[in-house]
Formats: C-alpha cells, structure tokens, sequence
C-alpha cells in the first residue's frame, strides 16, 4: 500500500503557498499538476533524499532543469 504524505510547496507563478499529497510511489517521477490558487501548471519533480525522505521539487513550465 502507497503512503500519501501531505507537503507545502510554493507556487513558481504565483508564490502561494499550497498543500499538496505526494504518493510515496511517485519516486522517481516528473508529473504536472495545477495550481490550487492560479491553476497554472506545476511540474512537480519527486525523488527520494540522502536519508530516504521524499524530496518535492517545482517548477514553471518556462524552467530549465
């Protein structure tokens, strides 16, 4: 069974602050979800950090990573 584990990210277009849930398999993964306030795309990067944590990422569309 995944875990859903609740994140607060920043919006890249807007600024605001929004809560999220993260699926603990999405590891790994680049996927795009609207923003809650200006509902813009976000592209959300997930990986796993140094101590096994789940590392969220944003972006615009408009940056290059």
């Amino acid at each position: 069974m995944n875990q859903l584990t609740e994140t607060s990210i920043g919006c890249p277009y807007c600024g605001e602050t929004i809560n999220v849930l993260i699926d603990s398999a999405d590891t790994d993964q680049q996927y795009i979800e609207d923003c809650q306030v200006c509902c813009k795309p976000i592209i959300f990067l997930v990986s796993e950090s140094m101590n096994g944590d789940l590392a969220v990422n944003v972006y615009s569309e408009d940056d290059a990573f």
